[in-house]
């Protein structure tokens, strides 16, 4: 969609979400930013009031692309249909090797719709989610309401994925309490695991699977293709994983990519997630009671609202997947859980640690259609 559609897509979008209004810089513009500009524009908290029309139209949907997604691949698109606004999988952006049911991919959308829902109760809006299966899209209705700014809508700009090391201590009962409270819902169910024993069978678990997925060439080749070494490849494309934000060294392009399959190794990777885990206070798995594109959305709502609540109480959080990534793998993990023929949805680390380069987003003009 050019720019024009999209101004006229706008122009059309009456009422709670009406008005015409222009998108700012385009991305050729932004690609000759710095990091450090491109990420404090990126993640800049917005203002709270004399936002209407398309103005408060694209401002929710920047919020919502402020959510997580897996390799940062930013898999959504989103329309505005009058009194709502549509999430859609950008199917484009899907990973095949390492989530070949989509799972992921829905899970983000969720992650997104939440973030949407957060800013829309700040900016004056109720949000109402529900799965609409026939164009699989989560659709937002909003309509207006007294604006309340909670402490997870502050924490969208401050969150991240902090892959790196904790500092090893536990969190408080009040701070569990926090956590449990803002993952659970009556769709997801959200399990706590705090004790050494319990970590440790998780960390088991981790490293057969990170083992498993780094002996897979097409896995590798698949999340070699997400990674971006250098500061300028991740501004110009917005996306993937930049090295610096994991804790590695900023490479020119050409350099990472030659010395990409001589370092990643199946050891190095778990002898890091082995400090990781044991630095961490916690691990989070989320579960939901049915396992379908519906819940599965309901997952990434239910794990959003936990890392945003993490971040509002200053604990860090990252993905450690892989016991639920690999199908072979994966009832085995949920068995040693105790959740039978359940299938559990995400594996999260959480604990108190430094923060870490924030990533890339896409401009809003490029997820709109």
């Amino acid at each position: 969609m050019n720019q024009l559609t999209r101004r006229k897509l706008l122009a059309a979008t009456p009422s709670v979400l009406g008005g015409a209004a222009g998108f700012g810089a385009s991305p050729s513009a932004w690609a000759a930013e710095s990091y450090e500009a491109a990420t404090a524009r990126i993640w800049r908290a917005g203002p709270l009031q004399g936002l209407s029309g398309a103005a408060l139209s694209v401002e929710l949907v920047r919020y919502a692309t402020l959510a997580p997604s897996s390799h940062n691949t930013q898999c959504w698109k989103f329309t505005l249909d009058g009194q709502s606004i549509s999430i859609l999988p950008d199917l484009s952006r899907r990973c095949p090797v390492v989530d070949p049911d989509d799972h992921h991919l829905y899970v983000s959308l969720g992650c997104a719709a939440e973030n949407l829902v957060q800013a829309a109760q700040a900016l004056g809006l109720a949000g109402e989610v529900r799965f609409d299966a026939v164009r699989d899209a989560v659709v937002v209705r909003l309509s207006p309401a007294p604006a309340v700014v909670t402490s997870l809508f502050k924490a969208i700009p401050e969150r991240q994925s902090t892959r790196g090391d904790y500092d090893g201590k536990p969190l408080s009962a009040q701070d569990l309490a926090l956590l449990e409270r803002a993952g659970n819902s009556h769709r997801v169910h959200l399990l706590l695991l705090t004790d050494k024993i319990a970590m440790d069978k998780v960390l088991d678990f981790v490293v057969q699977g990170n083992t498993a997925q780094l002996n897979d060439k097409a896995f590798v080749r698949e999340l070699k293709s997400w990674i971006r070494f250098s500061a300028s490849e991740a501004v110009e494309r917005g996306d993937g994983l930049f090295g610096k934000s994991s804790g590695n060294p900023t490479l020119p392009s050409w350099l990472g990519n030659l010395l990409f399959d001589f370092v990643l190794t199946a050891k190095s990777e778990n002898d890091k997630y082995t400090r990781q885990l044991r630095s961490s206070a916690g691990v989070a798995v989320f579960v939901a009671a049915k396992d379908d594109k519906a819940h599965w959305v309901d997952v990434g709502r239910a794990y959003q609202r936990f890392a945003l609540q993490a971040t509002a109480i200053g604990v860090r959080n990252a993905h450690v997947n892989m016991p639920v990534e690999l199908a072979t793998l994966r009832p085995q993990f949920a068995s040693a859980l105790g959740l039978g023929k359940q299938r559990p949805d995400l594996v999260i680390r959480f604990g108190r640690g430094p923060t870490m380069p924030p990533s890339l987003r896409r401009p809003v003009q490029d997820v709109l259609v």
